[in-house]
């Protein structure tokens, strides 16, 4: 039993979910760099807005994992909310990409991954093993110092 649960109006505890969203058309935007951080970025700055906690975000090079609590929120309108948020504001900061991509269509693919938690230490591994998570950054930095 959690010692410190968090509190809300008309209820106790967390709702832990895997989340994961896929670029539409598994097309491989998060491959750069520079987009991978400006949607990392706004994530945050989404959660900050919808007030989501989240323990670890990772990115593939067509998809994004995270652990979060949704809290009092239902999984269609928690995707909805950062899907349309992120989406937005990256398509608005890169404008090629939508021009390249997606023709004038969203970011990401309507469908989503949303799952409770079972076990949080396994999760929070799986996304750090992402291609771009961050063990696997880690990883990367310390083999360009081999010899």
């Amino acid at each position: 039993m959690k010692l410190n649960p968090t509190r809300y109006s008309s209820c106790v505890g967390d709702s832990w979910h895997h989340a994961m969203f896929k670029g539409k058309y598994c097309h491989p935007i998060f491959e750069s760099e520079e987009v991978r951080e400006a949607a990392k970025s706004l994530f945050l700055e989404a959660f900050d807005k919808y007030q989501i906690r989240y323990k670890e975000m990772g990115f593939d090079e067509n998809h994004v994992h995270m652990a979060i609590d949704i809290a009092l929120r239902s999984r269609p309108e928690v995707a909805k909310l950062l899907k349309g948020y992120v989406g937005r504001k990256l398509l608005m900061q890169f404008p090629e990409l939508k021009k390249k991509y997606f023709w004038g269509s969203g970011l990401f693919s309507p469908s989503y991954y949303m799952e409770s938690v079972v076990n949080m230490d396994k999760l929070l591994e799986y996304i750090r093993k992402q291609k771009f998570g961050s063990l696997m950054l880690n990883q990367t930095q310390l083999n360009s110092f081999a010899c």
